[in-house]
């Protein structure tokens, strides 16, 4: 087969591809597919040995304490917060977001510490700040004290050093199925804080929901200190966690890896920036009382699984990624009028759900993509990046978008997040999606 249409065929394999030798004689091309750089598969041929299940589960554990805590606030803030002396959209905000902007700014650099002191050390500092952050948020008495708080809880920022400690407890063969565990801890967290959130709220206001959030502060420090075992000294880098330096330039240069950044930020703008009107039009526009609003969640999210299954099905038996990857954000970019312009409950929980298929889809594929995308070693430093795309993401959706409800109103905010929702949708059709990871092979063609 002629080696462009083979490419044509494969574009997953651009990139890739090495001309070997040119044989211009013989109108010989020899190509070479690398695909070393590739992530290891998650189902693997040997099992997990006892040290490992118990270093895997006591940080997934860990980490999804920590995103709990997180997350609990996001669906009940815009509803109780307003109640609170000068409190604005633009504050309430303000309020949602601060915590990614301090973990942005923060997570490298913490990883990098502890490199040099240790990764337990540098954990318990974390989450030691979270509880602190999550304490003074508990009394504050007015929004700039929650906004304090909330700066302080995302100063804790341990992601990367949780990471970096789950490679250094787990063997090669078993680190990526480790780190998918951990990962699908974090989809847990997020859908039991969207039922937990207004539940607590409903029975003692915004303050129960931070002294929880003190409390499972306590509880991950007694299981690093308790559970998780300590790694062999020294702990070595790994190149596929951990962000090095000298790769920022080439990591930030590259137009895949950029296009999956602009993604994450913009997904999680669009997520901070949509909870600062749904939970109202819950009341409002579905009469929905805000005890109640985890009777909405609950089944909503339940039935974006049923939504996202024939996504993941095509995308991986059907061979169709780019196309189901390309759905996934048409999904995100529907809702947003239908959530915007919908005149009754029925519509409005449709666009509630055609968002969280879209999300839950997206915010589980990103990942892989950026591991598929990125160069050989480049792992770690691609991820890292992307990860504080992703937090900064979240602060400017919460920050800007409550500057934008307080001054345009809710169709100002939801034209800004389908303004990027469309923009990355264009972004990432001008731009290959790599598709699964086929078998590595050697091909020559004329």
């Amino acid at each position: 087969m002629p080696w462009p249409v083979l490419l044509q065929k494969h574009p997953q394999w651009y990139g890739r591809a090495r001309v070997m030798d040119v044989r211009p004689a013989a109108k010989l091309v020899c190509l070479h597919l690398d695909f070393s750089q590739d992530i290891a598969p998650v189902i693997t041929k040997n099992p997990m040995t006892a040290l490992e299940r118990r270093s895997v589960s006591s940080l997934a554990l860990l980490y999804s304490f920590r995103m709990l805590g997180l997350f609990m606030v996001v669906p009940i803030l815009s509803l109780y917060a307003i109640d609170l002396p000068g409190a604005t959209p633009g504050l309430i905000g303000l309020a949602m977001g601060i915590y990614g902007l301090t973990q942005a700014l923060l997570q490298i650099p913490l990883g990098w510490l502890s490199d040099r002191v240790g990764r337990k050390p540098v954990i318990v500092g974390g989450l030691l700040m979270f509880a602190l952050g999550s304490v003074l948020a508990a009394t504050a008495d007015s929004l700039w004290g929650i906004i304090f708080g909330r700066a302080i809880q995302g100063s804790g920022a341990i992601a990367a050093t949780v990471m970096a400690l789950v490679a250094d407890l787990t063997s090669t063969e078993q680190r990526t199925k480790a780190m998918a565990l951990v990962g699908m801890s974090i989809g847990l967290s997020f859908a039991v804080a969207l039922v937990l959130g207004p539940v607590l709220a409903a029975a003692g206001g915004l303050s129960m929901v931070f002294w929880l959030t003190a409390l499972l502060a306590v509880g991950g420090i007694a299981i690093v200190v308790l559970l998780v075992p300590a790694p062999l000294p020294p702990a070595h880098g790994h190149s596929d966690v951990g962000a090095r330096p000298a790769l920022f330039g080439r990591t930030l240069r590259d137009p895949a890896l950029l296009r999956l950044n602009f993604g994450v930020f913009s997904l999680h703008f669009i997520l901070m920036a949509c909870f600062l009107v749904v939970p109202g039009a819950l009341e409002q526009l579905a009469g929905v009382d805000r005890a109640h609003h985890w009777q909405v969640y609950l089944p909503v999210l339940a039935l974006s699984i049923v939504g996202i299954l024939p996504l993941m099905r095509m995308a991986e038996r059907g061979g169709r990624p780019r196309e189901m990857f390309l759905c996934g954000i048409g999904l995100l970019a529907v809702a947003l009028p239908v959530l915007d312009l919908a005149a009754g409950p029925l519509v409005f929980f449709a666009g509630l759900w055609l968002f969280f298929t879209g999300f839950n889809y997206l915010e589980a594929t990103l990942p892989s993509q950026v591991s598929k995308t990125v160069f050989a070693g480049g792992k770690g430093t691609a991820l890292g990046i992307y990860s504080t795309c992703q937090f900064l993401g979240a602060f400017a959706g919460g920050a800007g978008g409550g500057w934008l409800l307080q001054h345009s109103g809710q169709l100002g905010l939801l034209g800004v997040c389908l303004l990027l929702a469309v923009t990355w949708l264009l972004l990432m059709i001008t731009g290959p999606v790599l598709l699964p990871e086929p078998e590595r092979v050697q091909v020559s063609g004329p």
